[in-house]
């Protein structure tokens, strides 16, 4: 992810998170908000029927779903999230996710305490 993130951490900001959710067909669209040496956040809009396959983070991660409803599988454990939901999900912990209606989720990623910086 490599993209300008939209907040400068050095200004105050105000976005409107609906605003900025976009959404392609067929796609998952994902716009950084917010970067920093510890923390990060990431915004995405998914189509009906898209996926991230299972994969891990070595990051503390919140999840808020903003929009829609998606399963949320964690250590090939499925569970149905809807808008208004929030996760927490510790590092190392299998995860994937599948939109079953259009949906949106901020994710926000932390460094663990005493974790070196990846």
């Amino acid at each position: 992810m490599s993209e300008n993130p939209l907040i400068d951490p050095a200004q105050e900001k105000i976005l409107s998170l609906a605003m900025e959710t976009q959404f392609a067909a067929n796609g998952i669209v994902s716009r950084t908000l917010f970067r920093s040496e510890n923390s990060r956040m990431v915004l995405f809009g998914f189509a009906e029927g898209q996926e991230l396959t299972e994969h891990t983070s070595t990051r503390q991660a919140l999840i808020e779903i903003l929009s829609g409803e998606c399963e949320f599988s964690l250590a090939g454990k499925p569970h149905a999230l809807k808008t208004g939901d929030l996760l927490y999900m510790p590092p190392n912990v299998p995860h994937a996710v599948k939109a079953t209606k259009q949906f949106s989720m901020l994710l926000t990623l932390f460094k663990p305490d005493g974790a070196a910086q990846k």
